[in-house]
């Protein structure tokens, strides 16, 4: 697997985790903080897969940028939370950044 493809799976699964923290009420309801706890030691897992090969500052910084972005996103669409197009610039920057990371990667 691609340390690139190790590190968009890792992040995705923040999302996944920050959603089922959502869900566990506190981590008090079992199955979602079960599922928040296997989508953890995955993203970790996959991190840690990633940073064998990526540097340390990039794959935090991609890795953050993924979470946020997909939470915020996650919550624009299942939370109604606002669209503005303040909210949407500040997403398309993060977005940027990352990219921009990715392009001047070694790797």
């Amino acid at each position: 697997m691609s340390a690139w493809l190790a590190l968009l799976g890792a992040g995705l699964l923040e999302v996944a985790w920050a959603l089922g923290l959502k869900y566990s009420d506190g981590l008090t309801r079992f199955w979602p903080t079960a599922a928040t706890a296997v989508a953890i030691v995955l993203s970790f897992a996959l991190m840690a897969l990633a940073l064998r090969s990526l540097p340390f500052g990039t794959a935090y910084a991609v890795w953050t940028g993924i979470g946020a972005v997909g939470s915020i996103l996650v919550g624009m669409i299942l939370y109604s939370e606002p669209t503005d197009p303040v909210r949407l610039i500040c997403l398309t920057l993060i977005v940027a950044g990352m990219v921009g990371l990715k392009l001047n990667s070694p790797v």
